[in-house]
């Protein structure tokens, strides 16, 4: 028991260290009866590093019925050594041994991967959970680890094959598995694997057994999704009716983003959400049921989906009672309108609009709209809809439709709608075949702001509609520039087209107008109308117009000249044009009007040398006033025409005598008045001097005041006091007396 007395007969320096070695395993030890010694050569053995010759030691120690063959040490010994240097040997030294650490041991066999080994010694131990982790860990035999468990029967052990099973994609085998263990742990990796592998029945049957473990949201609504998923929907509906802890709503969202449609209709409808339940029963093609839903669950958003859906299956009826409950909300009705006219439903669009026109909630956006859609699709209709909604429409939108669809004649009356006269003139005016009507034209163009469009209807006018052009014209009157309009018409040759119109405006004396006229005045040779222009309206050329007339060939016309020259002060003009058409009478006449004597007396010379005797005695008359009578009797002594000026002379005489008597009348009067007049002073200076001698004399003077009254108290003749009152109160009716007759005297 020497330690030291070992490590030397041990050294492999000993030559007789193998003899040594062979009695003390085959004499020594097994004749030994004390552990001491047994514990004491085992442990020199292992220090000296001889493990072949330590496994000597043990067998003979341990296999052969010696003191030691249960020692529980050195068969762990043993096994361990052998493990490490001959592992070939470990199975036997399983098999024969019984008292070893199983689960030690069996864990040292696994590090040193001995799986099999490893198997046997915790199968033998009965631990049948690291027996079975062998085989699937490390042996990676799931088939015996299977064979295993049925055998061995542990739900532990059933639950490691299953987790097994799951990793190795085993999905319904590890349910199975699962099932057996009657584990609910693995929920979880079960669904995911499941739903992975797509194996919803035997999912079904483990999560029932999961239900019975747990309440967890998660199984009971996976359990409804996997009923789903093999068609079992009697079930859902019996699972929902019971209590549960399912997510319903996610799950019914769940169903349907799957198109597991029929399933999600139980849960949506069972929960109420009548919004999903419509989408969900639009997706089965239960249109009614659909609308149903959605009248329940009145959101804008459900509406839609289903009038899309069902536009999509040209189920209209249905389409339109959706969107009568869309079109109410103005942002959402342009989206409406779209869907239809994208898929072509024009006609179904414009039912649809014209339905909505009725609502209670009806507003601007859906007569614009209907107008729009009149405008793209039924022409016919659309100038009836405006007139008749016109208050309700959003006019600016309905305006570039119809822009757009080139309807002239609605556009127009838009822009009246909407007080944009000056397009609506230009509309008119550019598109006239569709949009020209007289009366209206004439109610726009008298209200545009643009001045530039007065003279733009003028030539569209003059183009397209000169018969009525003067009635424009006449509406025109107060705002055109009647000068240009004169100058349009003379440039386009048509100057007596618009003859009404410069009449009727005439009364403004504009110079263009009032020679346009008289110039087709000339060129009608209306005379009278061309005199009574000029009498009327003076602001014109008149010198040039005279010129231009003097020398026609209608007498008349040349007449009205030398009427022109009159006017114009131009006498001697007037007269020499008035003679050469012997028009004596005009002549006479403005000779007397010019004021000229000169001109007068050389009128009637030229008649003395003409021989119009009877013209001479005319002039005398027509020109009384500026013929000198000397003059008159001198031509008429020496061309011995005294007969012809008599009743001149006459006239004469008897204006002169007149106006000599009348100076004597008024000389005879003037004197009548001054004698008069004198006599009349006279009178009045005769009576004052009277009053003045009479007056002092005939009246007693009244006492002074302040100096006693009535008789002998210094009483005596009236004096005038010098503050013009008298100074008794007894002599006031003398005194009132008194100035009487000084008034009358005065």
């Amino acid at each position: 028991m020497d330690g030291d007395l070992w490590a030397k007969v041990l050294d492999p320096e000993n030559e007789f260290r193998r003899l040594l070695i062979d009695q003390v395993v085959s004499t020594a030890l097994p004749e030994s009866k004390s552990p001491e010694q047994v514990s004491a050569a085992v442990k020199a053995f292992m220090t000296a590093d001889l493990p072949h010759e330590l496994i000597e030691l043990l067998e003979k120690i341990v296999l052969q019925n010696s003191a030691f063959s249960g020692n529980f040490n050195l068969q762990n010994l043993l096994i361990l050594t052998a493990i490490k240097a001959d592992p070939s040997r470990v199975m036997d030294y399983v098999n024969r041994l019984d008292n070893f650490d199983g689960p030690a041991v069996g864990e040292v066999a696994v590090e040193a991967q001995l799986y099999e080994e490893a198997y046997a010694i915790f199968k033998k131990f009965n631990l049948n959970v690291q027996a079975v982790n062998v085989l699937l860990d490390n042996i990676r035999d799931i088939n015996r680890a299977v064979e295993f468990a049925f055998r061995v029967e542990e739900d532990a052990v059933w639950s490691q094959v299953a987790k097994a099973q799951l990793r190795e994609g085993l999905v319904s085998d590890a349910i199975e598995s699962f099932i057996r263990a009657d584990d609910a742990t693995q929920f979880l990796e079960v669904i995911r694997a499941a739903e992975d592998g797509d194996v919803y029945h035997d999912l079904v049957k483990y999560l029932l057994m999961v239900r019975q473990k747990t309440k967890e949201p998660k199984v009971d609504s996976e359990l409804i999704y996997a009923y789903a998923k093999i068609d079992r929907l009697g079930d859902i509906e019996e699972f929902i009716l019971m209590p549960n802890v399912a997510n319903l709503p996610h799950v019914g969202d769940r169903l349907y983003d799957e198109a597991l449609y029929e399933a999600a209709k139980i849960i949506f409808a069972f929960i109420s959400n009548w919004g999903k339940l419509a989408s969900t029963l639009v997706k089965l093609k239960q249109f009614q049921g659909a609308v149903d839903a959605a009248r329940k669950a009145n959101s804008a958003k459900t509406w839609k989906e289903i009038c899309f859906a069902c536009v999509d299956a040209e189920e209209f009826r249905l389409a339109q009672i959706c969107g009568l409950n869309i079109i109410v909300q103005v942002d959402d009705l342009e989206e409406v309108s779209e869907y239809y006219q994208n898929r072509g439903c024009f006609n179904e669009l414009i039912s649809l609009m014209e339905s909505g026109l009725g609502l209670e909630r009806a507003h601007m956006g859906i007569f614009t709209e209907l107008g729009v859609l009149y405008a793209r699709y039924r022409h016919e209709k659309l100038m009836e809809h405006i007139k008749l909604f016109s208050t309700r429409l959003n006019i600016p939108k309905l305006i570039r439709a119809c822009d757009e669809q080139q309807h002239w004649q609605e556009l127009t009356y838009l822009y009246i709608q909407y007080d944009e006269f000056d397009n609506a003139a230009t509309t008119v005016m550019n598109h006239s075949p569709e949009a020209w009507e007289h009366m209206q034209f004439k109610d726009i163009i008298v209200k545009v702001a643009n001045v530039e469009l007065y003279y733009k209807a003028v030539h569209f006018y003059l183009q397209e509609h000169p018969d009525l052009i003067n009635d424009v014209l006449n509406v025109l009157a107060l705002r055109v520039d009647h000068t240009r309009v004169v100058d349009i018409m003379r440039k386009a040759g048509h100057l007596r087209l618009v003859k009404p119109y410069m009449v009727a405006v005439q009364s403004n004396n504009v110079s263009a107008v009032n020679e346009a006229l008289n110039e087709i005045y000339v060129e009608e040779e209306d005379y009278d109308r061309l005199r009574e222009s000029i009498d009327l309206h003076d602001n014109f050329d008149q010198i040039g117009l005279a010129q231009k007339i003097e020398k026609h060939e209608l007498l008349e016309m040349r007449r009205v000249a030398a009427y022109i020259y009159k006017k114009a002060g131009r006498w001697k003009q007037s007269i020499a044009l008035s003679k050469k058409d012997n028009l004596y009478k005009d002549a006479m006449e403005t000779a007397s009007q010019s004021g000229d004597r000169e001109l007068a007396e050389e009128l009637l010379v030229y008649f003395i040398e003409q021989g119009k005797k009877e013209c001479f005695a005319s002039c005398l008359f027509v020109c009384y006033d500026l013929i000198r009578p000397d003059v008159a009797l001198e031509l008429a002594w020496m061309n011995n025409m005294i007969d012809f000026a008599f009743p001149y002379l006459l006239q004469f005489i008897r204006e002169y005598t007149g106006k000599v008597d009348e100076l004597i009348k008024d000389k005879i009067e003037a004197v009548k008045e001054v004698k008069a007049k004198e006599n009349e002073e006279k009178d009045v200076i005769m009576q004052q001097n009277m009053y003045a001698q009479l007056l002092p004399l005939a009246l007693p003077a009244p006492p002074m005041p302040g100096m006693g009254g009535g008789p002998g108290m210094g009483g005596g003749f009236f004096r005038p006091s010098t503050h013009g009152r008298y100074g008794h109160a007894s002599n006031a009716a003398i005194w009132h007396a008194t100035n009487g007759v000084i008034l009358m005297c005065l």
